[in-house]
């Protein structure tokens, strides 16, 4: 049986999860700064050109953490000079939900031929590593918005990708000027204490009410998913579980608390490659049920974590 006061070291830094947390916040800041000036702010890069040389880095991997939306486009087009203007507005519009990468056909004929463009303009999206046709030829804003909410709600329900990060040494704060504590600092203190300390329902709850009243506050959900993970665990006989999942594999339930238990022992390739391939097996309400289950995993470990990354890409690839 597990004992009461697990511990996490090794596998999420409480130090990192503040870090990250405030690195996220002024994300925040900058994005909503974009939206109301309509372009982006500091060293986030909303629309930007891409050539054969830049696809997997500015697209490919870009995409595990943003919605990469591509125009494929041409100086003779006469279209796309309309859809152009028009894409790359609503790119600071959204500000930071998705990313514009402009594709010059005249001088890009692989990557052209590679999305199998039948003729421009021709919008896709890239969504952890899985290429999504949108639209050709110059669409109506509203159509054009329509998709683009359904692209951002699909790529968050779906694999949990909610945006574009931003450098936080590009969103500098004005000098002379200290930065007030937040209002939820003391209370978020009090949750990662009493999570240190194996109190998991004392730490749950203190989270929680951190996200009643500010149901974004990254910090707040990361600690929370930590503390439910090992809530999970606590009662579970390793041995038990194991034998359950080895000797069943169809068993949805059992895959899923095995994985929770690869997670907890550090074995964190092993717990996502388990609820990838119970994904890919599956149908219906266990599917479901895995998927969701994949994503909460994926906040314990945070969202910029190659091994993250790399579990997202294989989730397109099951379920699309």
């Amino acid at each position: 049986m597990q004992p009461r006061n697990m511990s996490m070291s090794g596998v999420v830094d409480l130090a990192a999860v503040k870090a990250a947390g405030e690195a996220k916040q002024k994300a925040e800041q900058a994005r909503a700064e974009a939206a109301r000036t309509g372009r982006p702010t500091g060293g986030a890069r909303l629309v930007f050109d891409v050539d054969e040389a830049g696809f997997q880095q500015d697209i490919l991997q870009r995409s595990t953490e943003v919605p990469v939306v591509i125009d494929f486009w041409a100086e003779w087009c006469e279209p796309c000079k309309q859809l152009g203007p028009l894409l790359e507005r609503l790119a600071g519009e959204y500000a930071g939900k998705f990313v514009l990468a402009k594709i010059d056909v005249d001088r890009n004929q692989a990557l052209f031929q590679q999305f199998g463009v039948q003729g421009i303009p021709a919008v896709f999206a890239v969504v952890a590593g899985q290429p999504i046709p949108l639209f050709q030829g110059a669409a109506p804003e509203a159509q054009i918005r329509q998709v683009l909410d359904q692209l951002v709600q699909a790529a968050e329900q779906q694999f949990g990708i909610v945006g574009a990060p931003v450098d936080p040494a590009d969103a500098a704060p004005q000098e002379d000027v200290p930065e007030p504590a937040g209002p939820y600092d003391a209370l978020l203190e009090a949750a990662n204490q009493a999570l240190d300390a194996g109190d998991l329902d004392g730490a749950v709850q203190a989270y929680k009410n951190v996200l009643s009243d500010d149901p974004a506050n990254p910090e707040a959900k990361l600690g929370l998913a930590q503390a439910e993970l090992l809530r999970r665990v606590r009662d579970l006989d390793p041995q038990e579980v194991r034998k359950a999942a080895a000797d069943s594999p169809a068993d949805v339930q059992a895959q899923i608390k095995a994985a929770d238990l690869d997670l907890v022992g550090g074995h964190v390739e092993d717990a996502f490659g388990r609820l990838v391939d119970t994904v890919r097996r599956t149908a219906g309400d266990d599917r479901e049920a895995a998927r969701v289950r994949l994503l909460e995993l994926f906040e314990v470990i945070g969202t910029d974590d190659p091994r993250v990354i790399s579990a997202r890409t294989a989730l397109a690839r099951v379920l699309f």
